[in-house]
């Protein structure tokens, strides 16, 4: 005979200690990835045998690449009108310099580049006062 209470064996098991060790993964995961920032922009560059241009403290660089889109500081106009690249300058200028200093223009074209795509881009700075225009190139050593 056996006295003792018949025990349920029935298994419990706690998820939240399991939840935590989920959650700590994910974050080391997330931490110790690195991401590659991938610029959306190809152009190639033109060469020159010039000097490097030195740094400026504020600049604004219209991107253009080889079908004719402008890019405002890496970022996509929606269309290839001149009002909307003076619009972009527009607001670029004002966000950064609050009207104070007058920026230079920075004008990187891929070397396909239609040629009326980059006057149009002069253009727009010439309407909106920008008169120090730099074109980008890519240094060749000899």
């Amino acid at each position: 005979m056996n006295f003792s209470p018949k025990r349920n064996k029935e298994l419990n098991l706690d998820m939240a200690p399991l939840i935590d060790v989920v959650f700590l993964l994910l974050i080391f995961f997330m931490v110790s990835t690195t991401f590659n920032r991938k610029s959306e922009i190809s152009i190639e560059l033109p060469e020159s045998s010039g000097k490097e241009a030195p740094r400026e403290p504020f600049v604004i660089e219209v991107s253009i690449d080889s079908q004719g889109h402008y890019f405002i500081n890496q970022r996509k106009l929606r269309d290839n009108s001149i009002e909307t690249l003076k619009r972009g300058i527009r607001e670029l200028r004002s966000e950064q310099t609050k009207g104070k200093t007058i920026p230079k223009l920075i004008i990187s074209a891929d070397r396909n580049t239609p040629y009326q795509i980059v006057v149009r881009a002069m253009d727009a700075a010439r309407q909106l006062g920008l008169v120090h225009l730099i074109f980008a190139t890519r240094l060749i050593h000899h």
